[in-house]
């Protein structure tokens, strides 16, 4: 079974994007080959990528979808826009797929967010592990990694990393209920 893994970059105060969805603010954090925060090594370890529409829309607009082309991307979306090259979307029983994704043979899974769709795969514990960067900016307003999460889930610390530019990326794993 493939794992689900949240790989994300969240602001002191648990943003992911400005209110606007933009994400400029993380241009000053960029993953350079001697600052690439575990990435190469993820990108390696996925074949798949799920992620919502307005972050699909945001990279869409920053012509930034190429990055992903070896990649099977699948935009979960109210609007089903058309299946192009490696994108494909979901717009229905949005859980029930996602689990028939996790039972396929492959590489792992990667939640690249938005908040919205983390708090839905989270509530149906369809998530395994959590590796988020934590950019030593806040925010103030903006797009919660975690909004109104309905329900509670544990996590246990498996490994923390600190760079030099105050950058804090932590990986965690879901702790089994007793």
């Amino acid at each position: 079974m493939k794992k689900i893994i949240l790989y994300i970059a969240a602001s002191l105060d648990g943003r992911i994007a400005e209110p606007d969805g933009g994400i400029e603010w993380l241009s000053e954090f960029p993953i350079t080959e001697e600052m690439n925060y575990g990435y190469k090594e993820f990108m390696d370890s996925i074949d798949t990528i799920i992620m919502g529409g307005r972050s699909w829309r945001e990279l869409s607009n920053m012509d930034a979808m190429g990055a992903y082309a070896d990649k099977t991307v699948y935009v979960v979306s109210h609007h089903d826009w058309g299946e192009k090259e490696n994108i494909k979307f979901i717009t229905e029983n949005v859980i029930e797929h996602i689990d028939d994704l996790r039972n396929e043979s492959g590489k792992n899974i990667w939640l690249f967010g938005g908040g919205e769709l983390v708090s839905m795969l989270l509530a149906a514990d369809l998530v395994d592990e959590m590796q988020i960067a934590y950019i030593p900016v806040i925010l103030g307003k903006g797009v919660s990694l975690f909004p109104e999460q309905p329900k509670e889930s544990k996590w246990k610390l498996q490994d923390s990393t600190s760079y030099k530019n105050g950058v804090l990326k932590t990986a965690y794993i879901k702790k089994l209920a007793r």
